[in-house]
């Protein structure tokens, strides 16, 4: 029986990193990221220190609630998306959904997908780097303030 879930950003990840670890862990696929700025509206309160305000992206229901399962089932998640900006942000979201502590071993990273990177990862989990997350969020919300403050005027010209 399973006593660890890790969660990978895709079901080709989930498959290998699965065939590497064994079966004392679950290993699923987030694909990709879980919740970003609504589409409809700026996203942002700018009268409060730029604040993002996050929605769960349309269609994830299905692959959140199959994550929010598993891991009432384990002893212990670990979050192996990418390890870059996106990855860390992933991560985060992931660990608020699934009401894990951020400042917990949570995180593993590995940079190439052998059996003997996999392995290594799991002896040193690590905190959310949360450097990483302001990053991806500090680029999200500016993409987003310019974006739709310059797009409309662009358009016209």
């Amino acid at each position: 029986m399973a006593d660890s879930l890790v969660i990978v950003e895709s079901p080709a990840k989930a498959k290998t990193i699965g065939k590497y670890l064994g079966s004392k862990y679950i290993v699923k696929a987030s694909m990709g990221h879980i919740r970003d700025l609504p589409k409809s509206q700026i996203g942002v309160e700018v009268e409060n220190d730029f604040q993002p305000k996050y929605i769960t992206i349309r269609g994830k229901g299905s692959v959140l609630k199959e994550l929010k399962d598993a891991s009432k089932r384990v002893k212990r998640v670990y979050l192996a998306a990418d390890p870059d900006r996106e990855g860390e942000a992933i991560a985060w979201h992931l660990a608020h959904y699934l009401e894990l502590n951020e400042k917990d071993a949570c995180r593993v990273v590995f940079n190439e997908i052998t059996k003997q990177a996999v392995k290594d990862a799991f002896k040193t989990p690590r905190p959310i780097n949360m450097d990483l997350v302001n990053a991806q969020q500090a680029r999200r919300v500016l993409d987003r303030l310019v974006g739709y403050k310059i797009s409309p005027l662009l358009w016209k010209k």
